[in-house]
């Protein structure tokens, strides 16, 4: 996979920070929740050194709002305020349906117009495109991480993380590289 075809549309930290994590999420998931906070602080505390870089990848079958919340939040991407949504999504994963993200929108100052219904539909191919990116890579569930070209699968906690990243900059020279990139 090219960087290209890696894009990161939704970048938290530093655009040119030396290492990605790209994590692969389901804002309806538990886990995706939970681990939220940790790589926020994981970035926060990296000194620029780590850009976390969101992909959707809505798991249908158990999460039946996934992919109306990823709509809305690459609909609050296009107003700037995805990173904001991001944080509302997972702060309310079980009030995820048409009024409630209508009512969050609000409540960002968004247009809610443009989170529900017909119009947010384009944003489709977008979400698709993350899922199947997700899917040539083996992701099989959420959150799956990537940090480098490799797939991380230690514990999601800042500790092991921070291993996890020191490691990937000194077997690059100081200089990660988004996953999939040279594949």
């Amino acid at each position: 996979m090219t960087e290209s075809e890696f894009a990161a549309r939704h970048v938290y930290g530093d655009p040119d920070a030396p290492t990605s994590v790209v994590e692969f999420g389901d804002f309806e998931c538990p886990y995706c929740a939970a681990a939220a906070p940790v790589l926020r602080e994981l970035v926060d505390g990296s000194e620029g050194a780590v850009r976390l870089v969101f992909r959707h990848f809505p798991m249908f079958e158990p999460h039946p709002y996934a992919l109306t919340a990823a709509l809305a939040a690459e609909a609050a991407a296009e107003q700037g305020s995805f990173w904001a949504m991001h944080d509302v999504l997972f702060a309310h994963q079980d009030r995820l349906g048409d009024a409630e993200l209508t009512r969050y929108a609000l409540d960002l100052g968004l247009d809610p117009a443009t989170m529900v219904g017909a119009g947010v539909q384009r944003f489709g191919e977008a979400i698709e495109a993350d899922y199947a990116a997700g899917a040539a890579l083996g992701v099989h569930g959420t959150p799956t991480l990537f940090l480098g070209p490799d797939s991380y699968t230690g514990r999601l906690e800042l500790r092991a993380l921070r291993a996890a990243v020191a490691r990937s900059l000194r077997s690059s020279g100081g200089g990660g590289v988004t996953p999939g990139a040279g594949r």
